[in-house]
This record gives C-alpha cells, structure tokens and sequence, in this order.
C-alpha cells in the first residue's frame, strides 16, 4: 500500500564555484594554461587584458551585480525571463601571479624516430630467406618487446603462425629462424628470451681473443647466478684467476645494454615536457619570498565590448531575437566574471599555501640542505591556512617550486616524524638523508649490512628498528648489501 509522508534531510552540496575553484587548484601550470586557451575560446567575453590597463579593468562590472553571485546585469527587460535551466559555462584557466619571475619556454618537444619493429624489418628483407621463412621472421619481430626481447614461449607463437597467419610450422623451425635470423640482425642481443642470451648475444660480437672479453662471455654462459648473486669469490676460484681479471671482465660486461630496444622510438612521436614551476621562490637578505609563477598565464579582464552590446540589446524590449541575444551575452558576461573570481581565488589559496610551506621550511630553502628539512604533514600547512587538508593536498599534487637550490617537488618537503634520543623530533626525510651518506662512505668491498645501519644510525641518534632501514633503502633505491659489492 502507498502511503505519502513528509521527510525533512539536512545535507550539504558544493556550489558549481566550488567546484570550479578544485578543479583549478589541482591544475599545474601546463595544464593551466591549456584550460586558459580553451576557455578564451569557448567565452568571447572573456578576453586577455593589454599591458596598460589598469589593475580594476572588469571593476565597473560591479554595480552591474548585486553580489558576487550570479546575479544578472541591470537591463531595461527582465532576461530572467528567458534563462535556461542549464549553469553557465565555465571552465579552468591559469593565472599565476609574480611581479618578476623568469620566462620559461613551455612549447612541447615533438621528436619523430624509426620504430624497433621498422628497423628490423627493414634489415630482414635484405637477408637471402624464403618467403615462408621471411613470414615467421617478420613475426617473431612483431611480438618483440620494446625492449627487444622475445617474451612469448615459442609453442605459442607456433599456434598464433598456425591460426592467424596460414603457416604450419615446427618449434625447431621457429627455433631456428630466431637464432640464425632475428637475433642476428642489429642491434646485437635482439630477440633474445632473457638477460643472460641478450648479454650473450652482444658478448659474442666482439673479439674472441680478447682475455677479458672470452672470460666475460665463460661467467655469463656458465657463472650467470654466481654472477647475478656478486659470488665473486666463487668465480675467482673456478676460474682460477687474479682479482684484476675479474675486474676486466666485468668491465667488458657492464658496457653491455640489457635493453637494447631502448634506443627506439617505439610510438614514432614522442613528446616531451619541460617542467614548469608553479612558484617561484626567492632568498633574500636571509629573508625567504614565495610568490606565484605569473608570466605563463596573461592577467585576465571582461569585454567592455560586450558589456556594451548588452546594453544596446537589452533597450529592444519589443523584439525577441534581440532578448535572446541578450541572455547570451549575459551569460558569457557571467561566466567570463565567474572564471575570473575563481582565477584570484586559486591564487589567494595557492599563494597562502606555499608561504605556510616557506614558514615552516625556512632553513631548509636558505641552506638548501635536506637534513634541515623539518617534519611536516598536510595538517601542519592546514592549520596555518585554515584550508582543508583535501585542499592543501590538491595545492601540492603535481606542483613544482623554482628555488635557489633547483627545482623541487612540493611533495617532497612532506615527511612524517620520529624521535631522536634527545628527545626531539627528525623528518623522516633526514633519516634517509643519514642513510644515504653512510652507505655511499661505506667500504664496497663489504658492504654494511642493515643489522649494521641499524647500529651506526642508532650512535648518531637515530634509534629505529631493522624493518625501517629496510624500508627507507628500498624507498631510496638502494638494494640489500650482497648486490652493492663491487671488486
């Protein structure tokens, strides 16, 4: 049975300005400017201000509206009466803001270059083959990686050649078309089915007579675990050799390429971006400036043209085409506002983010040194704003700082905390700064364990435990100390 009932919810919903304005913060500055194009194109009321104007260009806007809402522009008819149901359309833009800030050249690098498979192909129809022959040739190189290994099992390829292509074949057939073929084309190592052939196919290129080249081809083709391990001990007997062979040998192997495919081009067109900071921060007289990278976006200003053509339509009252012209331009003269409010609000909010950051990282941007890095967490810059924590996070994400020291990324001035004997309170950030130092000072010939950092840390007063070491040197990229030993 139906029954109608009243329910009173009380809830909350993000104005469209609201969302705007997220939309814009977590933009960079590449991506700000490409939402700056497309809105001065889609808003012809929006437009680029000239150098000499004045700083309150859009100002006389004001007493058109009652508020900084969406309230409409004075007219002799009422256009309310005509609008849509729709919300005006605005976009994201860029609007950085720096009186002096240096030009960064922001234009794509577009580079075009030979594919892996072209090259290969290319090579193949010269070699003396049969057709069938050339077919599964021309095969194997299409199920290269970019790389230039040979990932699939034969047996596969085998029954792709069977159904796909026509071609009844035997896995010594193919067997033999990649190793007397494929693998003997260029780049050496080609079509190889892991990193033991592939070094072994650029081993064998060179001159067999060579001592350090023949000893490094014997460890690859029977010492590759000994090898892989740093066994070198065990290599050295087998071998009966002196330690300088061995340091000859593995020479002659570290000038090898593990991914000879590296080289190519494997989209034809690659496109590479500059990074442009979104601040730019500056040391003077002990004193630190944040401000806002500005000379990428154009300072941004409503169309006096079009707030005259409103006022020429809106004295029609009788015609109708004239009122429906009317709430267009009314409605681009609102969005173009909006777009604007929304701009200087991103950058009130990016500017107050990145001078809480400046406050709490002082040292840090005057020494350029990590360990003066002090802990700080979303919260921190939070607290000092008065923005949400969802917001801070949406300031940092993908943003970059121009500073004395180089190019920093926002998110690497964001470290927990730990304790030090005295009591105090260390940025994670410096711990590994310690880690680090200790492991490149450290004798390679017998590599410190972590059981062994864990000690010397713990003697300069950093007091964590084996599974932290072990997690910041894997966050560092520092393998376990059997794969740091060198000769």
């Amino acid at each position: 049975m139906l029954k109608q009932h009243l329910q009173l919810k009380l809830g909350q919903k993000l104005a469209p300005q609201q969302i705007q304005l997220m939309k814009l913060i977590q933009l960079h500055t590449l991506e700000f400017e490409e939402e700056l194009e497309r809105e001065l194109e889609e808003n012809p009321a929006l437009e680029i201000a000239k150098e000499d104007s004045k700083e309150d260009e859009y100002s006389s806007l004001e007493d058109a509206y009652q508020d900084e809402g969406t309230e409409s522009i004075e007219t002799d008819f009422d256009v309310n009466e005509y609008l849509y149901d729709d919300e005006p359309s605005y976009k994201t833009a860029s609007s950085n803001y720096s009186p002096d800030d240096e030009e960064f050249d922001n234009e794509s690098l577009l580079t075009e270059g030979q594919s892996l498979y072209d090259y290969l192909t290319e090579q193949i129809h010269l070699v003396n083959i049969s057709k069938e022959d050339l077919k599964i040739a021309e095969y194997l190189i299409g199920n290269l990686d970019t790389d230039g290994y040979l990932r699939r099992e034969i047996k596969s390829i085998v029954d792709d050649l069977a159904f796909s292509q026509g071609i009844y074949t035997t896995k010594e057939k193919v067997d033999d078309i990649l190793e007397n073929y494929v693998q003997k084309l260029d780049p050496p190592g080609v079509g190889a089915r892991g990193l033991q052939e592939c070094l072994l196919l650029q081993i064998e290129k060179k001159v067999s007579f060579d001592k350090a080249v023949s000893l490094a081809a014997n460890i690859l083709r029977f010492q590759f675990d000994a090898l892989t391990n740093k066994h070198y001990n065990k290599i050295i007997q087998k071998y009966d050799i002196e330690e300088d062979d061995l340091k000859d040998a593995l020479d002659e192997i570290s000038k090898l390429s593990p991914k000879v495919g590296g080289n190519f081009d494997t989209q034809t067109i690659t496109i590479n971006q500059e990074i442009i900071p979104d601040f730019v921060i500056q040391v003077k007289d002990g004193q630190v400036i944040p401000m806002l990278n500005s000379k990428n976006a154009p300072t941004l200003r409503v169309s006096e043209e079009y707030k005259d053509i409103l006022t020429t339509y809106s004295h029609d009252k009788n015609s109708s085409e004239h009122k429906q012209a009317a709430l267009f331009i009314k409605q681009k003269l609102d969005a173009a506002k909006w777009y604007i409010d929304a701009i200087n609000q991103r950058q009130n909010t990016l500017l107050q983010t990145i001078t809480a950051i400046v406050k709490f990282q002082k040292d840090y941007f005057i020494t350029g040194d990590e360990k003066s890095l002090k802990p700080m967490i979303l919260k921190d810059v939070a607290d000092i704003t008065g923005f949400d924590i969802s917001t801070i996070s949406r300031v940092v994400k993908s943003k970059y700082a121009d500073t004395p020291n180089g190019i920093v990324y926002l998110k690497d001035l964001f470290s927990d905390s730990l304790t030090n004997d005295d009591g105090e309170e260390v940025s994670t950030k410096e711990i590994k700064t310690h880690l680090q130092e200790v492991i490149n000072k450290e004798n390679k010939r017998k590599p410190l364990t972590d059981d062994a950092l864990v000690v010397i840390l713990k003697e300069q007063g950093y007091n964590i435990a084996r599974r932290t070491i072990a997690k910041y040197r894997e966050q560092l990229n520092i393998p376990v100390a059997r794969l740091r030993k060198e000769l």
